[in-house]
């Protein structure tokens, strides 16, 4: 049976073109024997997650219209490394296969699945790290005496003097742009 194949393009600029990527992508399909099913390009998106023609084809995968995606370089379809991670497992949960050609990388081959796992593991291990660190940074920063979190943006000083004065929560709302919600808990806080 032919493969269908989804072909992936994108430069990063409007004077930018695709025809290169395609014409390599389409003479590699050919010399395979395969079926293009359709090409996505996209342009101006760098790491831009507004991909029109990324989100087609992911669309158009979502029905089984073809079993293999290519594109010319990884760089071209995925945004970061975690980006490639996920698309990767749902490409392989929709029993797609994926090849990017100037990289020599192509999971329909032994090879190239062993590569990705080595891909993916090094992410696993880089996001453990990355957790590590942030918890650790956390921690030092609270034996400082740092406060995390959002900095309190409501008054309740004056909220609660307002309040001590006689004032009405609609008073209190036209004179701070506090919304009575805000007020109330303030006041909650307090005791009121």
């Amino acid at each position: 049976m032919t493969k269908k194949v989804a072909v992936y393009a994108r430069v990063s600029t409007n004077e930018q073109s695709v025809d290169l990527q395609v014409k390599e992508l389409k003479n590699y399909i050919k010399q395979q024997g395969w079926e293009i099913f359709s090409i996505y390009e996209d342009k101006r998106t760098g790491t831009n997650a507004n991909r029109p023609q990324f989100k087609k084809m992911i669309e158009d995968a979502e029905s089984g219209s073809f079993d293999t995606v290519i594109c010319w370089k990884l760089d071209r379809l995925f945004r970061s490394l975690k980006d490639l991670i996920n698309t990767l497992n749902y490409f392989a949960s929709k029993d797609i296969s994926f090849i990017a050609l100037k990289d020599n990388i192509d999971l329909t081959t032994s090879s190239g699945r062993l590569m990705m796992h080595i891909i993916g593991a090094f992410a696993e291990f880089e996001a453990s790290i990355i957790r590590e660190r942030v918890v650790s940074g956390l921690n030092a920063a609270k034996e400082k005496g740092v406060k995390l979190g959002r900095p309190k943006l409501r008054n309740d000083e004056l909220i609660h003097s307002l309040r001590d004065q006689g004032m009405t929560y609609k008073q209190i709302k036209d004179l701070t742009n506090y919304s009575e919600g805000t007020i109330a808990n303030s006041l909650k806080k307090k005791g009121v």
